[in-house]
């Protein structure tokens, strides 16, 4: 079911990675996105029948109905973990003791200039992170330290915020490109360097896809070692959005020979439903989810269509899609042959040619595709 050649295969590295989805927190985050707190719910569950190991409900301090989304997740008796959000801040800790929430990222920013934008200092910063840690062990919440645009940190600085967040008691922690802005090669570097650092503490990778490098950057944090990958449906979220979940998944498996627990078989339907809940369309030729993957107008292609392989790097039954040949402009004879036996027509082959013209007319005059039924009605025309 998959057709990628053998030319990656000397960079495969096996194994399995765990996936953490934050459609809900930073996806919401996508420009005029609001999902009440039924809305959050419906989409746990989806996220949770999909095979996602970890589910960020929400950062309750937000407002009451994230509040009420987080509670709500909580109790839903989901078999994937269910983690909080919080900044190093007292309060933000608080509402998830109150909750019930027993996972959690707490955030700082780290960088310099986020630093220098909120007026705190270095070492004020490293206070409110061990500060906020020792309170989460001592409340019995298994946290992940988030450093904030941690792609733009001083790496000294970098290593000294992470090295006091796991002594005051985080279990885990993320390499955060909050801006999109690091290359593959660096978040390899720093996935590694972190983990060597750390002791082996476990590394969580979340990047934005600002330079359209998310996927390949997920990967390449996998292939630095580490064990989680954040994501979202669609590559919902601010700005050029998340690492997309299903396209990691798809090219970690399909690419590298890494492994993990989300359902292929159920990522388009997920994706739509994500899409309607939140008002937004993706582009058709979007990877994995788009309406067009598998749809061929092509005449070149169309010669081809009988042999998937030949044609496509994957199944459509990969990712439960419906492979189409469909009429237009592009089309060629062995467009018109397959269509014709498709809608069961009888097309002689010496009266192809004249009808491929029509098709060709009509989709050029129509700037778009011929229907099915267009596609009968111009067979009538030409009997």
């Amino acid at each position: 079911m998959i057709w990628t050649g053998s030319l990656s295969h000397p960079y495969r590295l096996g194994g399995h990675v765990g996936l953490y989805d934050t459609t809900l927190r930073d996806g919401e985050q996508t420009v005029g996105v609001v999902l009440d707190p039924e809305q959050k719910l419906e989409i746990a569950h989806l996220l949770d029948e999909l095979g996602v190991d970890r589910i960020e409900a929400g950062f309750p301090r937000v407002s009451q109905d994230d509040r009420d989304a987080v509670e709500l997740i909580a109790g839903a008796g989901l078999r994937a973990e269910v983690w909080g959000f919080s900044r190093a801040v007292a309060a933000d800790l608080e509402a998830l003791v109150e909750l019930g929430v027993r996972h959690a990222v707490i955030e700082s920013p780290i960088s310099d200039a986020k630093l220098d934008a909120i007026g705190v200092p270095r070492a004020v910063m490293v206070e409110r992170i061990t500060k906020a840690m020792r309170f989460a062990a001592a409340h019995d919440i298994h946290s992940a330290f988030f450093g904030v645009d941690s792609t733009r940190a001083d790496l000294d600085f970098f290593r000294c915020a992470y090295e006091a967040a796991v002594e005051a008691g985080a279990r885990e922690v993320v390499v955060v490109d909050t801006l999109g802005v690091a290359s593959p090669e660096a978040v390899r570097d720093l996935v590694g360097r972190t983990i060597q650092w750390l002791d082996g503490t476990p590394v969580h990778f979340h990047g934005h896809d600002d330079f359209g490098l998310a996927t390949a950057n997920a990967a390449a944090a996998v292939s630095g070692g580490a064990t989680w990958i954040h994501g979202t449906i669609n590559g919902m979220g601010e700005r050029a959005g998340n690492a997309d979940l299903g396209e990691v998944a798809l090219a970690l498996r399909a690419l590298y020979g890494v492994e993990s627990n989300l359902r292929l078989d159920r990522i388009r339907d997920v994706s739509g439903r994500v899409q309607e809940l939140s008002g937004y369309a993706l582009a058709p030729w979007k990877p994995v989810t788009g309406e067009t993957l598998f749809r061929r107008e092509s005449g070149a292609v169309a010669s081809q269509f009988h042999d998937p392989p030949s044609i496509e790097p994957y199944s459509s039954e990969l990712v439960a899609a419906e492979r189409r040949l469909v009429l237009g402009k592009k089309s060629g004879l062995d467009s018109i042959r397959i269509k014709a036996e498709e809608l069961g027509l009888d097309v002689p082959e010496d009266g192809r040619a004249e009808l491929l013209a029509k098709v060709k007319d009509l989709g050029t005059r129509k700037r778009g595709l011929v229907t099915d039924d267009e596609f009968r009605a111009l067979v009538e025309e030409s009997r």
